[in-house]
């Protein structure tokens, strides 16, 4: 499986840096819309991913909504770096299928953990839909 052919290119993908401030990943959010956005650090290595939930807990934490004083909150400081793990560009279709089992996208990464772009269960699903169509 051709990962690079179906994934959005990371130019196209909505994407936040660990040195963000957390009023810089609010505003992204509510202009995208997005549940989930991939993190990366000065290399443009993927690190993990964060959430509405994230933000959420944040705020609740530091007990104030006020976007002035979000702005010295880092992203770096809610990233889950657990959430969301990444694929390699050349992954196989078995690790696709899991991975895209369990997360509504899966980042994909170079050979140096840098982000290349996501794939989203919609493409995966789309990709399938039309290679059944050709065998037919």
């Amino acid at each position: 499986m051709n990962i690079a052919k179906i994934m959005i290119p990371k130019i196209s993908t909505v994407f936040l840096h660990e040195k963000d401030t957390i009023r810089q990943g609010l505003e992204r959010f509510m202009v995208h819309g997005y549940t989930a956005v991939p993190v990366l650090n000065d290399q443009e290595q993927y690190i993990g991913s964060v959430t509405e939930g994230d933000f959420l807990r944040h705020l609740l934490i530091c007990q104030t909504t006020d976007l002035k004083v979000q702005e010295g909150y880092r992203l770096g400081s809610i990233v889950r770096r657990d959430f969301c793990p990444a694929l390699q560009i050349d992954a196989d279709f078995e690790q696709v299928v899991t991975s895209m089992l369990n997360q509504n996208f899966v980042p994909i990464v170079d050979g140096r953990n840098v982000l290349c772009g996501i794939l989203t269960r919609k493409r995966l699903i789309e990709f399938l839909a039309q290679a059944r169509d050709k065998k037919e």
